[in-house]
């Protein structure tokens, strides 16, 4: 079996990011003609025309659209093999890091883990993106360098996880509410109007399931996003939100919190990076920040 040219690799991971040859011939500094070349041998290679005339421009296949990522992320990580280690410099780093993660999590942890990142490394910035689904492709891409959530069944396996804290739903209330002083029994929970947080819109979730379990129905009068919404609707109402007691531990100031009066399971937030990141020593440092912001 011949072995492939791996220079093809950079050269074809330039042009599908390019969507020129004369864009991939800059970014790898070499002639068109010398590109020409390349992708006439990429064609070959691959069986496929990769990219195909469209008007003045060219645009790719689906075979070229189907390896993007993967030949981006074959890139990245042969880069990272081959760049030599380097002592990390706290003081002269000088990056962006995007976090993906709930409202609650960033308003909660953000403040004393931008404390943390100002103190040590003053060229760090921490961009904080919300994470409305568990879709893990952003970190595969590269575009996410850290995220928080709870692990589930159809999490990527490929991703690497840490467990940081344990966590576990309570109701909420504004301190002017009608069931203030009296114990918040299953019925009169039941009773109450209720605030659903829901990042993709449901109308239903497992606080239902676990009261239609019990013989029981809540009254949704609205559906929230996220938690920062669900508390802001509830601090100024009478409605209820149930929310993660130590996500949104820093957004109920002023507000009254009950265990709720039925069981619902604990919960592990972790956060997840992907496997290439393992070695980079800045995201290292940065995980180690993370968690112990959590502790």
């Amino acid at each position: 079996m011949s072995m492939p040219d791996l220079n093809l690799l950079l050269t074809l991971n330039a042009l599908l990011a390019e969507g020129s040859v004369a864009g991939a011939a800059r970014r790898l500094r070499l002639s068109p003609s010398a590109m020409s070349r390349a992708l006439a041998r990429l064609r070959d290679t691959t069986g496929d025309p990769l990219l195909v005339r469209a008007g003045r421009g060219l645009v790719p296949t689906p075979r070229a659209l189907e390896l993007r990522d993967r030949v981006g992320a074959l890139v990245q990580d042969v880069e990272a093999v081959l760049r030599p280690a380097e002592q990390l410099n706290l003081k002269q780093l000088a990056r962006t890091f995007t976090l993906r993660s709930s409202d609650g999590f960033a308003e909660t942890f953000g403040p004393g883990l931008l404390a943390r990142i100002g103190a040590e490394a003053p060229g760090v910035r921490l961009r904080f993106v919300q994470k409305t689904d568990k879709n893990s492709a952003l970190l595969r891409e590269g575009a996410v360098d850290l995220e928080t959530g709870v692990v589930g069944d159809d999490a990527s396996p490929e991703l690497r996880t840490r467990a940081l804290f344990k966590d576990r739903l309570i109701g909420v209330m504004r301190d002017e509410h009608p069931l203030c002083g009296s114990r918040v029994t299953l019925a009169r929970y039941a009773a109450a109007r209720h605030i659903l947080v829901s990042r993709r819109g449901q109308d239903k979730g497992p606080i239902d399931d676990a009261l239609l379990a019990l013989g029981r129905e809540r009254g949704i009068a609205t559906i929230a996003g996220g938690f920062s919404t669900a508390l802001a609707l509830a601090r100024a109402s009478d409605l209820i939100a149930t929310v993660p007691e130590r996500h949104t531990e820093s957004m109920r100031a002023g507000m009254l919190a009950f265990p709720l009066p039925f069981a619902m399971p604990a919960f592990t937030v972790s956060m997840l990076w992907h496997p290439r990141m393992d070695g980079d020593a800045a995201h290292r440092w940065l995980r180690g920040c993370v968690l112990d912001g959590c502790r």
